[in-house]
């Protein structure tokens, strides 16, 4: 998900989408950046693993298919012979993309919240910590190859988001992603789920801003 920022900055273009993969985001979006742009925010990675997919696989109730599809998820995050992943090195070729085609912006990558806040009692308390586990991974992944990247002289840097959404994963109170809607589902609502709330973009927007230099909004507006 790649994108200019919000009203304190020109936007210039806005093409993110939903379920992009790194590919996407290389095949329909980077057209969006030039020059000019100053500043870029990027969430990319959970589709790569296909996220969706797990989740679908392993909740409300898990099915069958629910374990394999998590070890599917992380075996993309897993360190090869040549010291990355297989994801890893998506990110570090996208990013490197990104600066050769906005070469004055500012990058900032941001991480995945763990999607659950469950309760001792949930009676897939295991399942539901597990997803989590693997967001986790997928954060260190990300933070790595944004590491990669800033030792390439890419203006990269990570946000974590993990600690705005403590407790408000899907089970916390207030929820700051959308948990999967009873069937049958909305189609508006439907595309919604595992999605952060307004509330949970604007912890985004707080997060990003949160890690920018002091005074760099000012400047920008």
């Amino acid at each position: 998900m790649l994108d200019n920022f919000e009203s304190r900055i020109d936007l210039q273009d806005n093409p993110t989408c939903t379920g992009a993969k790194t590919s996407d985001v290389v095949d329909n979006q980077l057209s969006a950046l030039n020059s000019d742009t100053r500043l870029v925010t990027l969430t990319v990675g959970a589709a790569d693993l296909d996220l969706s997919g797990v989740l679908t696989a392993c909740s409300p109730v898990p099915t069958a298919g629910c374990g394999a599809a998590i070890a599917n998820a992380v075996a993309l995050l897993a360190v090869g012979p040549g010291g990355e992943s297989v994801l890893g090195r998506r990110l570090t070729d996208l990013y490197a993309d990104v600066a050769e085609r906005a070469p004055k912006a500012r990058v900032m990558v941001t991480g995945y919240p763990l999607l659950f806040s469950p309760a001792l009692s949930d009676p897939f308390l295991t399942i539901k910590l597990q997803i989590n586990a693997a967001t986790a991974a997928l954060n260190s992944t990300i933070e790595q190859a944004v590491s990669v990247a800033n030792d390439a002289d890419v203006n990269i840097h990570y946000v974590d988001v993990t600690e705005a959404f403590a407790g408000h994963g899907i089970g916390g109170e207030p929820e700051f992603i959308n948990p999967l809607c009873d069937a049958p589902c909305d189609p508006i609502e439907l595309l919604g789920a595992f999605h952060p709330t307004a509330d949970g973009y604007q912890a985004y927007a707080d997060a990003i801003a949160a890690a920018l230099p002091g005074g760099w909004l000012k400047q920008s507006a």
